[in-house]
């Protein structure tokens, strides 16, 4: 009796196998029979997909265990396996799917076996979007943009400071350079302190895994280009971010790293093939013993993608080095690596419906790659935007990444933006500066005059500072008048606008100039038991009360200016200290003025007769207070002005 007992045991758990095995394997949408979702394999990734795109190919990365000896099927209509790939490890395959105009949105089963009876089940999502391909709307030069360090701003949640399976444990607020515990749920909670002082973007910094030993808090050594870090939160949380600038009109721009990754990364440890990183043999062969000295650092000379006489091997220590030996150099010469970045962006767009991508060192990867990637980007998102960190103080470098530009080389970048450092240079020193001959507010002045080189000067990115250098206030000595007058000149030139967190309350580094982690000093108020706090003005001083006043009257001015968004530009070469220039459309002139002169001065006005403001009645934006164009305007203070007909 027990015998008969047993076999008709294993007889039921062999039929109960039998048939879940039968159904995580009949998944045709035509089936009345709901799938058996199944999680055999470690990693696959994208995680998940859209259909409708315009390019109908996909690759999948696929991380197992032996996973290169195993073969795929995919039973699902409209899918289609085209090729899979084996890698150098055996614990890798990437699957070409092909994804038909009319696939349903749904779920199906990825098949890989190895034999009869060797197995593994993956179920795969195909997901409807959410919003039509056109109506993904990048930023502009009618966005002003706040670039936050999400670890400094503010720390809403304080459960997510720390996890034990992390490298990095715990908040210690007195080290610059360790995590102090800002989140996503800090930038969310303050969106309408943001959106009050008139700015219309959010860019943080990376916030996606670093799981290194330390230093990372800044996001820019990613180990998982698709989790988001959980001292910062949660994928639904950055998705509710998200959602939340979107229904106050703002947009999200995430900050993507397609250079390097950390060296934590988790395919650092089983590589799937041998050029998967630059320079890989030399981590192979030390990773047991490594040490700054192994690795093959960037020359970081980022005129070699430009420069007819730059020999080979500065061009590939250039592109190929590691940024620092913290950072693989990843290989976009891969064909496998390349399809992943590109992959990568655009689910992040999808997913959170991104108004926009600021890429990082973008002279750094494989120059023809970073067009192929800005292209496939922009055929699917035909009005976003991406703007790409060009490091330099010359115009000809920074014109050359913009796309549509003539290059000698015949190369063209499919990059809409690239960052003006060139001009927030020249803005420091242009006020820093006596006026001398070809110095002072002249520096400014031939420095927009350098806009003839650019293809389109409203899509290039201007800033006072951002989280890699000193403060704009610190940079112009403590002078907060200086300070507003590159600002307020910033904000009304043909330009896209952004700003550093905390330039709004004179945050400054004048104990050590430079310092990355000074720099990127915390928010006052974003933690519980700040004595001050400057999301609500307590404590905060008066100074640094009218500076956060300032910016949110240029901010909210320049956010319903038509004039500055798009308008025609005006200007007039600086005399006797001062530097007028003009923005109009149809009927709104704005006038910007920026008076050097300690003592009040009387601006003679028939220079300007071209503006056509004669007789006109404008508005002080700072004071509210009205002129008439005419003869002579008095400047009672060396500072800014700015007037407009829109009263």
């Amino acid at each position: 009796m027990k015998k008969h007992l047993v076999l008709i045991t294993l007889f039921s758990i062999l039929l109960v196998s039998s048939c879940k095995e039968k159904s995580k394997e009949s998944l045709s949408e035509d089936s009345n029979e709901p799938i058996v979702e199944v999680n055999d394999v470690r990693r696959v990734e994208p995680p998940f997909w859209w259909t409708g795109f315009k390019n109908t190919s996909l690759q999948l990365l696929v991380k197992h265990s032996g996973i290169g000896s195993y073969n795929a099927e995919i039973s699902y209509p409209g899918v289609t396996i085209e090729k899979v790939h084996t890698a150098d490890s055996p614990n890798y395959l990437f699957l070409d799917l092909k994804i038909s105009e009319t696939v349903q949105p749904g779920k199906f089963n990825i098949v890989f076996s190895k034999d009869s009876t060797s197995k593994l089940f993956q179920t795969y999502e195909l997901k409807a979007r959410e919003q039509k391909a056109e109506d993904v709307i990048g930023f502009n030069s009618s966005d002003a943009i706040y670039l936050i360090t999400p670890d400094r701003f503010a720390n809403s949640n304080p459960n997510n400071d720390s996890f034990e399976q992390l490298n990095e444990k715990g908040i210690d607020r007195k080290n610059n350079y360790a995590r102090h515990g800002g989140d996503i749920e800090g930038i969310a909670s303050h969106v309408d302190y943001i959106k009050n002082l008139g700015f219309t973007a959010v860019w943080p910094s990376p916030l996606l895994t670093n799981d290194m030993p330390s230093g990372s808090y800044h996001g820019y050594a990613i180990t998982d280009y698709y989790q988001v870090d959980p001292r910062f939160g949660t994928l639904e949380e950055y998705k509710e971010l998200a959602s939340k600038l979107e229904s106050n009109n703002m947009k999200l721009i995430m900050d993507q790293v397609a250079n390097h990754c950390g060296l934590e990364h988790w395919w650092m440890k089983d590589l799937p093939f041998k050029d998967w990183v630059n320079y890989q043999e030399h981590y192979e062969q030390n990773k047991e013993n490594w040490s700054s000295e192994i690795v093959k650092r960037s020359s970081h000379r980022r005129t070699t993608n430009q420069d007819v006489y730059a020999s080979k091997t500065d061009k590939k220590e250039m592109t190929d080095g590691w940024f620092v030996k913290g950072m693989p150099d990843l290989n976009q010469r891969n064909p496998f690596m390349a399809k992943y970045i590109i992959q990568n962006s655009i689910w992040w767009i999808e997913y959170l419906k991104l108004g926009g991508i600021r890429q990082d060192t973008y002279p750094y990867p494989d120059k023809d790659f970073m067009s192929d990637w800005a292209g496939a980007i922009m055929k699917e998102y035909p009005n976003f935007n991406i703007v790409g960190e060009e490091w330099s103080s010359n115009p000809l470098l920074i014109g050359y990444w913009q796309d549509g530009h003539e290059n000698s080389d015949g190369y063209d970048s499919n990059l809409r933006s690239t960052m003006d450092f060139a001009m927030q240079e020249k803005i420091v020193a242009g006020l820093k500066n006596k006026e001398t001959w070809g110095t002072g507010l002249k520096e400014i002045y031939v420095a927009l005059a350098n806009d003839f080189h650019y293809k389109r000067p409203l899509d290039i990115l201007v800033f006072p500072d951002n989280h890699d250098m000193s403060r704009i206030f610190t940079q112009l000595n403590g002078n907060i008048v200086d300070t507003k007058m590159a600002l307020s000149y910033l904000a009304t030139i043909p330009r896209t606008f952004q700003m550093y967190y905390g330039t709004e309350i004179l945050m400054n580094d004048f104990d050590k100039p430079g310092d990355h982690g000074l720099i990127r000093t915390d928010f006052p108020g974003g933690w519980n038991g700040d004595a001050v706090n400057a999301f609500t003005g307590e404590n905060l001083s008066v100074e640094k009360k009218e500076m956060q006043n300032y910016i949110s009257k240029l901010m909210n001015f320049r956010k319903n200016s038509k004039a500055i968004h798009n308008g025609k530009t005006m200007h007039f070469a600086p005399e006797k200290n001062t530097y007028v220039l003009s923005r109009f459309l149809d009927d709104e002139t704005i006038v910007h003025i920026l008076n050097k002169n300690e003592q009040p001065f009387d601006l003679k006005l028939d220079r300007f007769n071209e503006l056509g403001l004669d007789g006109k009645t404008l508005k002080n934006v700072f004071t509210g207070e009205t002129i008439t164009w005419s003869n002579t305007l008095t400047l009672n203070h060396k500072g800014s002005y700015l007037f407009t007909t829109k009263l």
